[in-house]
C-alpha cells in the first residue's frame, strides 16, 4: 500500500512540461491587532506564497519470462509478473518518498539523547506530547483531508489528527501507550485509514514494513532488551510526524502515472529472431520534497523486545 502519498500535498506531473514541479505554500498574514478608524478604508493586505521546487527523476524496472515458461507453466505468469511489478512500484516510490521525507531536521530522540548512536529509550507519552507541543508552536496544522484511493485526484475528509507513520514493529509500544484507541474502536466519523492502528490523543498511527529501521544505529543493548540486528546496539527506529501541507510530492495517479509495459514472448522482434523471451516492466516519473520543516517532526526511538500486553 502506498501511504505517503495520501498525507502529503499531492500534485500530478503536467504533460509536456519540464523535469521541475512547483509546490505553493500561502503564507498566514500578520495577526498584529488593525483597528479601524469611521469613515477610513484601511490599506489591507495581499496575500503571498512560499514557492518550493522539485525535480522529478524517473524510476522504473522489468522481469524476463521465456517463451518455455510462458508454454508450460501451470499458472498466468503474465497477469501473475503484472501483479508482482505493481507492487514492486508501490514500495519503491514508497521508499524513495520516505528517504526523504526522514532526512528532515526537525528531530526528537528518545530520553533526550544528544545523538543517535546513544539512542536506548523507546516511544513514551510524554515524548508524543513534546512533539505535539512542537508542532503547534509553529502553528502547523492538523491534517483534515487526504488523497482519495481511488484512481482521480479527489480528497476524503478525516478527523482532525497529526499522523505518524512508522515501522510494524512499533505497533505494540504504540498499544500500550496511555490513551491508545484501537481502529476497531473508532467512532463512525472517525474512518480508519489502510495500515493504520489506532490513535493516541491527537495523533494517528499508521504502520508500514517500509519505513524500516537504522539496524545497529542507538545505544548498546546489554542493560536493556531492545530490538538489535547484531545483537550489540539498538536499532534506531524513526517515527514520521506530520501536520497539513508539510511535504509535497508527485502523485502517482492519472492515466499517465505508471506506464506498464508488456512484452509477450513467441513473438518475434529484432534481437529476439525466435521470440524466446519476453518482458513485464513498469516506469513512472516522481518527486518528493519537504515544504516546512517546522510542520513534521522525526521522532528516532529504540523498540522494546518485550510483546507481553
Amino acid at each position: 500500500p502506498i501511504f505517503l502519498e495520501r498525507f502529503g500535498q499531492a500534485k500530478p506531473l503536467p504533460e509536456k512540461s519540464s523535469k521541475t514541479i512547483k509546490f505553493r505554500r500561502y503564507n498566514s498574514l500578520d495577526p498584529t491587532p488593525n483597528p479601524l478608524t469611521e469613515g477610513v478604508t484601511p490599506s489591507g493586505k495581499k496575500m503571498t506564497a512560499t514557492d518550493v521546487s522539485a525535480s522529478v527523476v524517473q524510476y522504473g524496472d522489468f522481469i524476463e519470462i521465456s517463451d518455455v515458461v510462458q508454454d508450460t507453466h501451470e499458472d498466468p505468469v503474465l497477469k501473475e509478473g503484472m501483479a508482482v511489478c505493481g507492487e514492486q512500484a508501490a514500495n519503491m516510490l514508497e521508499l524513495v518518498r520516505f528517504g526523504i521525507l526522514k532526512a528532515g531536521t526537525n528531530v526528537y530522540r528518545a530520553g533526550g539523547a544528544a545523538s543517535r548512536d546513544a539512542i536506548s529509550k523507546g516511544l513514551t507519552i510524554g515524548l508524543q506530547r513534546e512533539i505535539v507541543r512542537g508542532l503547534k508552536r509553529q502553528n502547523a496544522r492538523t491534517i483534515t483531508k487526504i488523497v482519495g484511493a481511488g484512481a482521480g485526484f479527489s480528497t476524503e475528509p478525516i478527523a482532525a489528527a497529526y499522523i505518524a507513520v512508522t515501522h510494524v514493529d512499533l505497533e505494540t509500544t504504540i498499544r500500550k501507550l496511555p490513551g491508545f484507541v484501537p481502529v476497531e474502536k473508532y467512532s463512525d466519523h472517525m474512518k480508519a485509514m489502510p495500515g493504520e492502528v489506532g490513535k493516541v490523543e491527537e495523533v494517528r498511527y499508521v504502520t508500514s514494513t517500509v519505513f524500516a529501521p537504522w539496524e545497529d544505529a542507538g545505544g548498546a543493548v546489554s542493560s536493556a532488551n531492545f530490538i538489535s540486528t547484531a545483537g550489540t546496539k539498538a536499532d534506531v527506529y524513526p517515527i514520521l510526524f506530520f501536520g497539513a501541507d508539510a511535504y509535497g510530492l508527485v502523485s502517482l495517479k492519472g492515466k499517465n502515472s505508471v506506464t506498464p509495459t508488456v512484452l509477450n514472448p513467441n513473438s518475434p522482434r529484432g534481437g529476439d529472431p525466435l521470440g524466446q523471451r519476453g518482458t513485464i516492466g513498469w516506469k513512472t516519473y516522481a518527486s518528493c520534497v519537504i515544504l516546512n520543516d517546522a510542520w513534521m517532526a522525526r521522532a528516532e526511538v529504540a523498540v522494546s523486545t518485550d510483546l507481553e500486553s
